[in-house]
């Protein structure tokens, strides 16, 4: 394995650094001397449920989340997947770290968050968290000495040019928020690089130490008990003028020498790309099997909302037809969902598809984000208030092949925090419509959901939690790569593993529709499991 390593820093670094490659060799031998358990199971990516959440929205800390685990087993939770948790000055919602050892304090800090990894695995319940690979708070040491002084410390730990001239081909991602990609630095009398808000400049990578510290830190968190890992802003770690600064091959190449060491040190540690690209880039972070083994289907995403506008599943199909043909390894796997704490991103859609959706979706102007490239709110608003599609979009999501995430409160039927949108854009200086989706765990209407005194908030709980058991108890459900068709305005999956065969049926019009015999009520799903 140290073989591998030493391969893929040679095909980043040449043989420019002997002395830093034997800085990480010991780092990993360290690291792997430190870990004394082995993984029961190494698919639990692919055969679990994803709950997403900010741990202090959901629950205080992680205290309260100890106290929640009861709530999420109940649901059929096996994988908690926790929004950024380390120290941060908070401006962007923790994606902003300013200390990658610590969890921060509000949250107990690191002894309450190792406590609760313990009491989720006691539950078999797997604990993923997010990590920015790429940049930092620009309250990070590194960076607030970085900008003092040309000849800092860590100056070359971030990315510097005299003017904004340089890698101009790189599009600005938060488009109508952040105008440029450079920002002024008054003590050096230059700018420094960031892809997202000025306050997250960009890690520069062809510094070794930066490569280095980063594994120093994500496989500390390895040994503490942490299951995987959500690499944040993954497309965008190398940088090359006259590119767009994105899915370089020194970026895949990084991340593969990433699980070789996580391999090497802890076998069965899942790393997981958040990669909001086109499909065909998308592919690239599942490399042959040997780069992260988990990447967001954003490209379906949207495909869920299109059916339920046009009541129409065609574009659906087509676009699961169109990633059929993509060639994923047997270890890969994708995580699918339909909301989460960012916008309907509607970046790669047709200018048509993000027309209807913004035309059917967009019922304020203030859900809108990125200039009509992104809508925010909750599921259960965008979907105007109907547990039945609700439902009917959980049981969508559940139908095509990937491993699900619920987002918190979605499973209730919370609603848009305007409030905490506006308290929140009043706060931070900025207006970012996230935040409508952003809001506290609603912990009364949980209480009314489970016991049934909330119609539509217990419909869609209840209706979720017996597609999760139906799921969990029928592995021809993750087991096998459905099938798809669309008729008559209903959308069809058919799995077949072993001697069982499964066939879900979605009726995405508000009329009712006979497929196959099976007679479906508007907006009415059902799941037909047989032997065969």
């Amino acid at each position: 394995m140290t073989d591998r390593i030493e391969t893929l820093w040679r095909e980043i670094y040449g043989t420019d650094y002997p002395e830093r490659f034997e800085e990480l060799r010991a780092l990993l031998d360290e690291r792997s001397a430190q870990v004394d358990y082995a993984p029961e199971e190494t698919d639990w990516y692919q055969t679990g449920v994803v709950y997403s959440m900010y741990v202090d929205l959901f629950a205080d800390d992680f205290d309260g989340l100890v106290e929640r685990l009861e709530y999420l087993d109940e649901l059929g939770v096996t994988i908690v997947w926790l929004l950024p948790v380390l120290e941060s000055p908070m401006v962007d919602q923790g994606f902003d770290v300013s200390d990658f050892t610590s969890i921060r304090d509000e949250l107990g800090g690191n002894e309450a968050f190792l406590e609760f990894v313990d009491a989720a695995h006691d539950r078999g319940i797997k604990v993923v968290f997010d990590v920015p690979i790429n940049h930092t708070s620009d309250q990070h040491p590194w960076f607030q000495n970085a900008r003092q002084s040309e000849d800092a410390e860590y100056r070359d730990y971030y990315i510097w040019n005299d003017d904004t001239e340089k890698y101009q081909d790189a599009r600005l991602l938060l488009k109508g928020v952040s105008d440029s990609n450079w920002t002024y630095n008054e003590p050096t009398d230059d700018y420094y690089f960031h892809r997202f808000y000025d306050i997250q400049p960009d890690l520069n990578y062809r510094n070794p130490d930066v490569l280095i510290d980063m594994l120093r830190i994500l496989t500390r968190w390895r040994v503490a008990g942490v299951d995987g890992f959500r690499m944040d802003a993954a497309p965008f770690l190398w940088k090359r003028e006259g590119t767009d600064c994105e899915n370089l091959p020194e970026t895949h190449a990084i991340l593969k020498l990433f699980r070789a060491a996580f391999e090497y040190v802890a076998d069965g540690t899942v790393m997981i790309a958040e990669a909001n690209q086109e499909p065909a880039d998308v592919i690239d972070y599942f490399g042959d099997g040997d780069e992260c083994h988990v990447a967001y289907n954003f490209p379906v995403m949207p495909k869920f909302f299109l059916a339920l506008a046009e009541n129409d599943p065609t574009r659906l199909t087509d676009e699961l037809a169109a990633l059929e043909t993509l060639d994923v390894p047997d270890d890969a796997q994708w995580f699918t969902f339909l909301r989460v704490h960012d916008e309907l991103t509607l970046e790669f859609v047709s200018p048509d598809e993000r027309q209807l959706l913004n035309d059917h979706y967009l019922e304020d102007e203030r859900w809108s984000f990125r200039d009509g490239e992104g809508i925010s709110g909750r599921l259960y608003n965008l979907l105007e208030e109907d547990p039945d599609r609700v439902r009917l979009a959980y049981s969508m999501l559940f139908a095509v092949e990937g491993t699900p995430i619920i987002y918190y409160g979605d499973e209730i039927g919370m609603e848009n925090d305007r409030g905490f949108y506006e308290e929140m854009n009043e706060t931070l200086g900025y207006g970012d419509s996230r935040y409508l989706h952003r809001g506290p765990f609603d912990e009364a209407r949980k209480t009314s959901a489970v016991t049934g005194e909330d119609d539509d908030a217990h419909a869609i709980w209840s209706g979720l939690r017996e597609m999760i058991d139906v799921r969990t108890n029928n592995p021809v459900l993750f087991r096998q790569t459905p099938t798809y068709s669309a008729e008559n305005g209903v959308f069809v999956s058919t799995r077949v593993h072993d001697d069982r065969t499964a066939t879900i049926y979605n009726n995405v019009t508000p009329e009712s529709r006979t497929v196959d015999g099976v007679e479906l009520d508007g907006y009415e799903y059902v799941w037909d499991l047989s032997d065969r």
